[in-house]
């Protein structure tokens, strides 16, 4: 069995929806489903799967705010983020009416998770670390056999994740990113909650924010 994943921008912050699924049993999961949930359905019937799974990196309006009305609809669990990230969750129709987005209901995911935590997609397995920073409750997700991870808005390609929302830490983020995520191995690449793909060893290169030639 392998991985196979598709990259779906979604909502007007064209965040990244990423559809992951086992290429035998073609049943798989969805993660961040922060809108536009006619184009996600659309893509998983194109592709031949069958959503069994909501996996969340944290509790941000373009990230979560379809989440709870797509389990609703499959009649499927939503796992993730960290349960820090909970006040993030309780305000997403407050927030989905402040920015313009459909109305959404609210929701609770039916697992809260943990840094060493697992999550099972499928027969997948995905390794769980809870990255704080850009919020308090973020988490990403490592699927070690095929060297992907799925690191929501921790980090970018050039970039890192916004310190200035409610109850960011610009340390934690720098910590998280160098003692959870840069371990995994340089050969990872991963998939940012926006923009283009890239991999560990690239930003361990050349961004400006937590390249090794920083610190010593």
């Amino acid at each position: 069995m392998s991985l196979k994943a598709a990259i779906l921008p979604v909502t007007p912050f064209q965040q990244n929806c990423t559809l992951i699924w086992n290429d035998e049993t073609m049943r798989g999961a969805v993660s961040d489903p922060g809108g536009d949930l006619d184009r996600i359905k659309a893509a998983a019937a194109d592709a031949g799967v069958t959503i069994e799974k909501i996996l969340l990196t944290h509790g941000h309006l373009d990230h979560a705010s379809a989440a709870g009305d797509l389990a609703r609809e499959l009649g499927v669990p939503i796992e993730g983020p960290h349960k820090d990230d909970l006040f993030l969750i309780e305000a997403l129709p407050d927030q989905a009416a402040k920015y313009g987005f459909p109305m959404v209901g609210g929701f609770l995911p039916d697992r809260w998770l943990e840094n060493g935590d697992t999550v099972e997609v499928a027969g997948l397995t995905f390794d769980v670390r809870h990255c704080p920073g850009h919020t308090p409750g973020h988490v990403i997700f490592f699927h070690a056999p095929s060297r992907l991870a799925i690191v929501g808005d921790v980090l970018f390609q050039g970039s890192i994740g916004r310190t200035d929302l409610p109850r960011g830490d610009y340390g934690a983020l720098i910590q998280s990113i160098r003692e959870r995520l840069w371990p995994l191995g340089d050969d990872v690449t991963f998939v940012p909650g926006h923009g283009p793909l890239s991999t560990f060893g690239a930003e361990r290169r050349g961004n400006p924010f937590v390249a090794d030639s920083n610190f010593g």
